[in-house]
């Protein structure tokens, strides 16, 4: 629902516009990436209950392979409790995750078919730390370039950090991982670089109205954000994120694929909720054209 300004601790206030939507940081990302042309397998656990079936519904009309969706029957299907900001588009968000905390790294490994043919995996954190080390373990085995979304935060391992080749924080989920205050002051690269040493091959943060800094073992690049007015922020990290992934599946170099990302993100923060802001690749076509951006080579094939 919309307020006219985020809550204070112990206050209560009166909001307007409650609905309820498609959600889920996994879910989000699948269909994201299938409206921008990708081939797509969910690996996922949801309920055996309405959310669940509503669920497996979307996936399917957004054309999402199903085949590795378990049902629960001793656990509901996730959900998230979100409060945006009338005035800003600023959120926040706080997650009950139902059965995605039942998702088993056992079950995970078990989707071999899932990894057979694709080229990217994505992965984030609304499932334990085991499952989505798991889905890491297996991309990697296979050649697989690994993203991991470390939203919502928590400390990992350096088993874990290790297996990413493209780490996705935000500038306070990066402090977290590398161990400081989240209102610690240090420059973004420096804690890009620390999570670097920690294991990571490549951080890209996201900072923002400010874009992105794209971080390698050589290099640091800072990529802007893409020009939009602001109604919701919930859906602009998994729509970067569904930007990245699908740019990468297609053969785009990382800085490259950034660019993109922060178009298919900015793009999501020009309407309300999360998935009826996720952009169809037609809408991020049409961007480029109207901003005299030149539309990158293999996301034309992908559009044909």
């Amino acid at each position: 629902m919309k307020v006219k300004r985020l809550p204070r601790t112990g206050e209560t206030l009166l909001g307007s516009g409650y609905r309820v939507d498609y959600g889920g940081k996994g879910s989000n990302q699948a269909v994201g990436c299938a409206r921008l042309g990708a081939e797509v397998s969910f690996v996922v656990k949801v309920g055996k209950d309405a959310f669940g079936e509503m669920a497996l519904g979307l996936y399917r009309d957004e054309r999402v392979d199903t085949t590795y969706v378990r049902q629960a029957v001793d656990a509901p299907t996730g959900v998230g409790f979100i409060i945006v900001e009338e005035a800003s588009g600023h959120n926040c968000i706080t997650i009950d995750p139902g059965a995605n905390e039942l998702l088993s790294a056992a079950e995970v490994s078990e989707c071999e078919g899932a990894f057979e043919s694709a080229t990217v995996v994505l992965t984030q954190l609304e499932i334990p730390v085991a499952a989505a080390e798991a889905a890491l373990r297996c991309g990697r085995s296979k050649g697989l370039t690994t993203i991991l979304n470390p939203a919502p935060v928590r400390a990992l391992p350096p088993s874990v950090l290790e297996l990413v080749d493209v780490l996705t924080p935000n500038e306070v989920e990066a402090k977290v991982l590398a161990g400081r205050d989240p209102d610690d002051t240090s420059e973004p690269e420096e804690v890009a670089r620390q999570l670097i040493r920690s294991g990571v091959k490549q951080v890209v943060m996201t900072l923002g109205e400010k874009g992105a800094l794209v971080v390698s073992g050589t290099s640091c690049t800072h990529v802007p954000a893409a020009r939009m007015s602001a109604v919701d922020t919930t859906g602009a990290g998994d729509a970067f994120n569904a930007g990245l992934a699908t740019a990468l599946a297609s053969g785009a170099g990382l800085e490259s694929g950034v660019r993109f990302a922060v178009i298919t993100g900015g793009l999501a923060v020009t309407r309300e909720g999360v998935i009826p802001s996720l952009p169809q690749r037609e809408e991020v076509l049409a961007y480029h054209r109207q901003n005299e951006l030149t539309v990158p080579g293999w996301f034309a094939a992908v559009s044909a």
